[in-house]
């Protein structure tokens, strides 16, 4: 079974060279990336190699939750780890993905977004939990196709036992995020400005609006306009519901 999960998900990593830019990398280090994670969850994280599958830079993390020897593990192993029920869920979505950037992201923006979806993962007891799982390309190979990428996976059942079935494209660097994208990428789908995600985040910090208001340099009833049109946007009806389908995107 893994080698035949493995086949499926390359078929649909499979890129067309004329897509992207080739033997791109990040400008910064992948400890930088490590050290500016923030999660509300226990999670791990790892670097895969799309070359060969191979695995690097585990967390220590890895082996504790998903019970895998880190020095022996590939990227079959982490398939097999996804819920029986889901990874066609997974496959769809990570097709999805790729459509949706080739889409509406221009080229060289592309390792400037991470993609944020959820599925089960198996743990060290057996047992399965909802995970988020963000992926953020570090490197494109010299064809234009997938080099490495950062893989970070989240405990979410804490928060829901519900997967929405959706994925989220989260800007960096300034870029605009897009969230609650169906599978179907044609359909509407969230998309909040710079600003409104700077207002988001420091809303989970526990910011109030005059604090934030201090903060980004701008007056409270801006903050408070942000806030309303946030939340018109999400279709939350207060912050800690907005917050919580933020933390589930991927988005803080």
């Amino acid at each position: 079974m893994k080698e035949n999960r493995l086949q499926k998900i390359n078929e649909i990593w499979a890129i067309d060279p004329n897509r992207g830019i080739h033997g791109t990398e990040r400008s910064v280090t992948f400890n930088e990336l490590a050290s500016s994670i923030v999660s509300l969850g226990p999670f791990y994280y790892y670097v895969i190699d799309f070359s060969d599958g191979s695995l690097k830079n585990h967390s220590d993390s890895f082996a504790q939750i998903l019970g895998l020897d880190p020095q022996n593990s590939k990227f079959g192993d982490i398939l097999e780890a996804i819920h029986p029920d889901d990874f066609e869920l997974v496959g769809k979505l990570e097709a999805a993905c790729g459509e949706f950037f080739f889409r509406h992201i221009a080229p060289e923006k592309l390792m400037r977004y991470k993609s944020s979806f959820n599925f089960r993962m198996r743990l060290k007891s057996g047992e399965y939990a909802l995970f988020n799982h963000q992926a953020l390309m570090l490197s494109l190979s010299d064809d234009g196709g997938y080099g490495t990428a950062i893989n970070i996976h989240t405990r979410i059942d804490h928060l829901t036992e519900t997967n929405n079935n959706r994925f989220s494209a989260i800007g960096l660097d300034g870029e605009p995020s897009f969230l609650n994208i169906s599978l179907d990428a044609d359909k509407n789908h969230l998309q909040f400005s710079n600003k409104e995600i700077e207002v988001i985040r420091n809303l989970s910090e526990g910011l109030d609006s005059s604090e934030i208001a201090d903060k980004l340099f701008i007056s409270p009833h801006t903050v408070k306009t942000h806030r309303r049109n946030i939340l018109q946007k999400s279709g939350c009806k207060n912050v800690a519901q907005l917050i919580k389908m933020c933390v589930m995107q991927g988005l803080i």
